[in-house]
């Protein structure tokens, strides 16, 4: 039987009536469009990122380049949060309130926590901020990974790690939505910016429907009637980027193996 195309917006699901409200408004723009999408909710993202049935999902930019060779790049979202610029986003550094004096050096020996191994925001870019620091290789005692940013920052509080670095959008919004996930946290560093969660579509998508997507976007992020909906999950814009835009999220890892880091 042939399946319906899928739309999902996976990345920063954390007030979920927003999520439903961009899904649903993209659905209709689509629609308007002659592009049919079924709203999805994966679990397991790899899978879903790679489906040649996949209309339009936001994945982060190390899986871009180092595990999606094939799909294609709509776009990216413009974010309104704090440590945003332009196509750009950063990593806060952050630790319990106890240790809020400190700096990244200090943390030497100590334990990290991240998301996962395939996450800019919580390993890669902790893996190049560390890199300068490490000796042999190293610098944390121990790493953990904790399935999500949220999981981290409740590993943080829980005195079960010691710093994490944490994506500044998904920081933006828990503040908003769940300020409790963030009590006794604080911001003891940044990481520098690199280009923000890319939109992409399966390799399968039709050049005249990639426009579609590019235009249904471009309506989304420049109408009136959606800027409520938009500020709810801090978006301000979508740009149209290509591959090199990305090849810094590689950069970044180049360069800390060149300092001998090539894990956490």
């Amino acid at each position: 039987m042939h399946r319906m195309p899928t739309l999902s917006l996976p990345m920063y699901d954390i007030n979920h009536q927003a999520t439903l409200g961009l899904t649903s408004a993209l659905t209709t723009l689509l629609q308007q469009r002659g592009v049919p999408a079924e709203v999805s909710w994966p679990q397991d993202l790899l899978p879903h990122w790679r489906d040649d049935q996949l209309l339009l999902s936001q994945t982060c930019g190390y899986p871009l380049v180092e595990l999606l060779p094939d799909v294609q790049l709509v776009g990216t979202f413009l974010s309104s949060a704090q440590g945003c610029d332009g196509q750009r986003y950063r990593s806060w550094l952050v630790v319990r309130s106890a240790d809020e004096n400190l700096t990244l050096s200090d943390f030497r020996g100590r334990r990290a926590v991240c998301n996962s191994n395939d996450s800019h925001s919580g390993f890669n870019s902790l893996r190049y901020v560390i890199a300068p620091l490490a000796q042999d290789g190293k610098f944390f005692s121990a790493t953990r990974f904790s399935g999500s940013h949220r999981q981290s920052l409740a590993a943080l509080r829980a005195g079960e790690a010691d710093i994490a670095a944490i994506d500044c959008i998904t920081w933006a919004l828990l503040r908003r939505n769940f300020p409790q996930e963030l009590a006794g946290l604080e911001i003891i560093g940044e990481t520098p910016l690199c280009a923000a969660l890319p939109l992409i579509t399966s390799a399968k998508t039709g050049a005249a429907t990639l426009e579609k997507l590019r235009s249904a976007l471009s309506e989304l992020t420049s109408e009136k009637r959606y800027q409520d909906l938009l500020a709810e999950s801090l978006i301000s814009g979508f740009n149209v980027s290509d591959r090199a835009f990305y090849d810094e999220v590689r950069e970044w890892k180049d360069r800390a193996a060149a300092l001998g880091v090539t894990a956490l």
